[in-house]
């Protein structure tokens, strides 16, 4: 590895306990492999974070947690900024880039509730709570009866408003659950093939300047090439659809040696209309099979689902 010329080294994350238990991690590995620097973490409080009684649908989604962050990467303010992958747009700023992506965690859905044991175990009309458009759509694709209702907060946050009976149920990332150490609390995790995940869900990326490349070379280890395949098919098939949190959009993929598979769907906001296909190619051409799936996905009638959301909102 090489020679850090610095002896200090500033990491950039949110206040949540999830986002520090993810920049910590970093940290460790990073003072693991370089014990001569002094790292420290800095938080930052973004968009996301501030609002919290609105849904992100209406005020961007995507951008609105890593935003303030990726600022203060190009002021020079701090060296290296740790995201979830699901929160970072597919066009990053200019002069900034995605130096590392770490193995990826459980990329799938969790339902929790004290009172079913599953999704379909939730009695007629159960009240669902969750931020996301995309499982939204997918939950109620499975169970048109289902109530869904807003939930925003951090993961403590959303688990004390189940605890309060303010939902039936709740769906969150199972990565999350499971870095803090609260996967007990899951009673089903969701199948893709009831609740695709969002792109790079379970996923962690580590941001950087490009021209700091000393920086770069002191993360790059911690690179896992088949998230990096995976994550890479991902956020292309999300490029060429052009969307973000507004619009119910999933897609996951899976590498197995040199092949990698890749799922992907869009939706209507109500789950009445879905148009979910799925491509295999070689991980060379991970890029490509993203932008592939996407066009075949709006050729089969995503066009128009997106058109129709756009149309409304």
């Amino acid at each position: 590895m090489p020679q850090y010329s610095r002896s200090s080294l500033v990491i950039g994350t949110r206040g949540s306990r999830l986002a520090l238990w993810q920049a910590e991690w970093v940290q460790r590995q990073l003072q693991a492999a370089a014990p001569h620097l002094s790292i420290r973490l800095q938080r930052i409080r973004t968009s996301g974070d501030k609002i919290l009684d609105v849904p992100l649908a209406k005020i961007g989604g995507k951008g609105l947690f890593v935003k303030e962050i990726e600022e203060a990467l190009l002021q020079g303010e701090i060296d290296l900024a740790v995201h979830s992958m699901k929160d970072v747009p597919v066009e990053l700023p200019k002069g900034l880039t995605l130096v590392c992506i770490p193995k990826r965690e459980a990329p799938f859905d969790a339902f929790l509730s004290l009172t079913a044991s599953s999704l379909s175990g939730l009695p007629q009309g159960a009240t669902v709570g969750t931020s996301s458009l995309r499982r939204q759509a997918q939950l109620l694709a499975y169970r048109a009866d289902l109530s869904i209702r807003m939930l925003r907060g951090n993961v403590e946050t959303r688990l004390r408003k189940l605890r309060e009976g303010q939902y039936d149920a709740i769906v969150l990332a199972a990565a999350g659950l499971r870095r803090l150490g609260l996967d007990q609390q899951v009673r089903e995790y969701l199948s893709p093939a009831v609740s695709l995940p969002a792109i790079g869900q379970g996923a962690l990326g580590i941001e950087a300047r490009e021209d700091h490349e000393t920086v770069r070379a002191l993360v790059m280890h911690l690179d896992d090439w088949p998230t990096r395949i995976a994550v890479t098919a991902e956020r292309a098939f999300l490029r060429r659809l052009g969307g973000g949190c507004q619009v119910p959009i999933a897609g996951y993929a899976v590498v197995e040696g040199q092949t990698v598979t890749l799922e992907g769907l869009v939706a209507s906001i109500d789950g009445r209309q879905m148009v979910r296909e799925r491509l295999v190619g070689h991980v060379d051409e991970a890029q490509r099979l993203g932008t592939r799936l996407a066009d075949r996905v709006l050729e089969a009638g995503g066009r128009a689902i997106l058109e129709a959301i756009y149309r409304q909102t």
